[in-house]
């Protein structure tokens, strides 16, 4: 291997590593604001969403949009912003929904625990 590729595949592999630290750092913050987004979908699903929890579930999916696809999640993204856009409806969000923003919640989760397995060292 060249000098040139081999210092490329060393900082690649020194950016991976970076990457995968903070993405165990920030992991219990992203659960944490999946949880809440979770909890609002059922909350919706029983027709008991408040005001504030539609607004901390707003604020979660609009940040869980942006550091999903920090750290390559891109369907994580669009799947957060999905939700973002459902919450943040002038008319509220539409209870017929509530079972598929369960599901993304789930999706999210799913996402989240994948990136973990694969960040954590072995």
């Amino acid at each position: 291997m060249e000098p040139s590729a081999q210092s490329s595949a060393q900082g690649n592999a020194a950016l991976s590593q970076a990457i995968d630290r903070l993405w165990v750092r920030f992991l219990p913050e992203i659960k944490e604001r999946i949880a809440n987004l979770q909890a609002a979908a059922e909350a919706l699903a029983a027709g008991t969403l408040s005001p504030s929890r539609r607004e901390s579930a707003c604020a979660d999916a609009h940040k869980l949009a942006g550091v999903l696809g920090t750290f390559g999640l891109t369907r994580g993204t669009v799947l957060a912003r999905e939700l973002e856009i459902n919450l943040t409806r002038d008319d509220g969000p539409d209870p017929a929904s509530a079972s598929r923003l369960v599901s993304i919640a789930a999706e999210l989760l799913q996402m989240a625990e994948s990136r973990q397995s694969r960040a954590e060292p072995e």
